[in-house]
């Protein structure tokens, strides 16, 4: 077991880049797919930063667009760890695009990518460092990332098909747009 411990300050990355037009769609709006490939980057710098270790992208948790990026925009990405678990780091990444006319800052998208990280033969996970909680918003990100965790496997329970019950829900299905096949009915 490691003994190293690290505060989420010391994981922290950030880097930025101009948009282009090669990676616009046709409204002259950065595709969303390029910036999860700069999000999923800067994911592995930060978890790789923070474990000293080869890291691999385990799973992207809740990634909200919520302003367009521009061409001819600056982009900022900032990431940092929130939460550690033995051999997983859950990553908190804010992009945020400036007008570089203007100067204005738009915050456009926000993820928790959760990353492992790998042995040197890069088949087991491996350990990590201890995170020190240093402030009031550490233990706030920590507990936030450690709550997100838990829901998803409650999620993944609830719906796994060993359990779930489609019966239990046609009733609440009546108030969605859906139409259900007579054969669930009987």
């Amino acid at each position: 077991m490691s003994d190293n411990i690290k505060s989420p300050q010391d994981s922290a990355v950030e880097i930025t880049e101009l948009m282009k037009p090669i990676n616009s769609n046709f409204s002259g709006k950065i595709h969303g797919g390029y910036i999860l490939n700069l999000m999923d980057q800067i994911a592995f710098a930060c978890a790789s930063k923070y474990s000293g270790k080869y890291c691999v992208t385990a799973s992207v948790n809740t990634v909200d667009f919520k302003n367009p990026v521009n061409v001819g925009e600056f982009l900022t990405l900032k990431a940092r760890v929130n939460y550690v678990g033995n051999t997983s780091m859950t990553v908190g990444i804010k992009v945020i695009s400036e007008n570089i006319q203007t100067g204005e800052q738009t915050h456009c998208n926000s993820s928790y990518f959760v990353m492992v990280a790998k042995c040197e033969n890069g088949k087991q996970n491996t350990r990590v460092p201890k995170l020190k909680l240093t402030t009031s918003e550490d233990v706030r990100r920590f507990i936030r990332s450690k709550s997100r965790l838990e829901t998803n496997k409650q999620r993944k329970q609830a719906f796994s098909k060993e359990v779930f019950n489609y019966k239990e829900h046609l009733e609440e299905l009546e108030q969605f747009n859906v139409a259900i096949d007579p054969k669930l009915l009987s």
